[in-house]
């Protein structure tokens, strides 16, 4: 099952992460996409950290 959370940032670059069999990864609106993780909470620092990156 597919399940995702998003992190709020500007409208451009909207992280998701998404969760598939036993692992789960970032996506961003821009097509960005970070690798698979088996951690969420690594999967969901990738994306902070991508947006941290764009917005700098």
């Amino acid at each position: 099952m597919e399940q995702q959370k998003h992190v709020d940032a500007s409208p451009e670059h909207l992280t998701t992460t998404i969760e598939q069999g036993r692992f789960c990864l970032a996506r961003c609106t821009c097509g960005w996409q970070g690798p698979a993780r088996r951690a969420r909470s690594q999967a969901r620092t990738d994306g902070v950290a991508h947006i941290a990156t764009v917005i700098a």
